[in-house]
């Protein structure tokens, strides 16, 4: 057993579920930190009903099925993972705990978890990697600078990365009201250190589609498919698209040759009044239509959540704010602890609904019209 794991039994009684996590956090982060790391976008509408659209769907039971030689594990872009949970990406770690993504990294080593690391992560992504003794995928935000890109891939690839994971969402951030409200700004000694050294965009004073937040050298820099299609051509990593909310957005996905897609609104923080991702998770699988690998992050708090992810045809889900809550409260410990409880509360809903390895998550797991006999 890796030594981290040990030291599981060291973690307060009080930690029964990851959600137990959320009030220790609050306590040992700054309230300008809590605000970007809890808050979303407007209203927050989206940020809750990622959460709310799970507790509503309810799973099927089963009873005398044969669970022998049953697991979680899976083979997903030609790896191996010991259960269908990765780690997703979130930036500026250090913003809630000292060592940051390395402690991040650790914790999902001792549970073999994949983890995603960010574009803007507050650690050099070779030094995270050095740490890792699990798969690794960097997620990419396609720069103005496209140089700069095509370097930020060559050091990925250099340092083992598997995958690249290009989140599109976001070619202009979302209006942040908490973080407004909190005066968030990022403290001197955290930065995005792996885009030191990037071009800023020209100016462009004037340009056509300028207004008074957005002026036209960032939309002119936004990515667009074309551009995804360049970076295919720069690498043999399997790409993925994150972000991707729309039927037809999954389709031109498949047609441009990407190896995967993630469902995500980017945890409600960039466009409000969104829907779920478990409530467009159907429609985007079914646009796919089993050709390539839909993934999903947005609002999984509990083991049942997974299932139910994989039941309407995901492939393996991504958690954000959960481990983001452990890395703040224990650190690595942390990390490695919410991992774990999500995996056995996974196993057991899997076992009650007659599940005996993820291959045998289907439909009729969860109670709808169409998987009622």
């Amino acid at each position: 057993m890796p030594p981290l794991l040990d030291k599981l039994q060291q973690i307060p009684a009080a930690i029964a579920a990851v959600a137990d996590y959320e009030a220790f956090a609050r306590e040992r982060v700054s309230e300008q930190a809590w605000a970007y790391v809890a808050g979303g976008v407007a209203d927050e509408l989206t940020l809750h009903e990622n959460c709310a659209a799970f507790q509503r769907l309810r799973l099927r039971s089963r009873i005398l099925c044969d669970l022998a030689g049953g697991g979680t594990a899976l083979s997903l872009l030609g790896q191996d993972f010991a259960f269908p949970i990765m780690l997703a990406p979130v930036a500026f770690q250090k913003l809630v705990h000292p060592e940051g993504e390395l402690a991040t990294v650790l914790g999902a080593s001792a549970m073999n978890a994949g983890m995603i690391v960010s574009t803007q992560a507050s650690v050099p992504l070779e030094d995270i990697a050095r740490q890792a003794q699990a798969p690794l995928w960097f997620q990419l935000y396609i720069q103005p600078d496209r140089d700069f890109t095509r370097q930020l891939v060559r050091r990925a690839e250099a340092a083992g990365y598997r995958a690249l994971v290009v989140t599109a969402d976001a070619p202009v951030s979302g209006l942040r009201n908490r973080e407004q409200r909190a005066g968030f700004a990022l403290p001197a000694d955290v930065e995005a250190v792996n885009l030191r050294g990037m071009r800023p965009l020209p100016p462009q004073s004037g340009a056509a589609g300028g207004g008074v937040l957005l002026d036209g050298a960032l939309l002119a820099a936004a990515p667009t498919w074309q551009d995804v299609a360049w970076l295919k051509s720069l690498t043999r990593l399997p790409v993925l698209v994150k972000g991707v909310m729309a039927a037809e957005d999954a389709r031109r996905s498949v047609a441009e040759g990407l190896d995967g897609v993630i469902v995500s609104n980017h945890g409600g923080r960039i466009l409000d009044t969104q829907p779920a991702t478990i409530e467009v998770l159907p429609e985007i699988v079914d646009a796919v239509g089993g050709r390539i690998p839909v993934l999903l992050d947005g609002g999984i708090r509990r083991g049942s959540d997974v299932l139910k992810a994989l039941a309407l045809g995901a492939k393996a889900v991504l958690v954000g704010r959960p481990y983001v809550h452990g890395l703040a409260a224990a650190g690595a410990v942390g990390v490695c602890h919410v991992l774990h409880i999500l995996r056995a509360e996974l196993e057991i809903a899997m076992a009650l609904t007659g599940c005996r390895d993820v291959d045998a998550v289907g439909p009729s797991v969860v109670r709808t019209r169409a998987a009622s006999p």
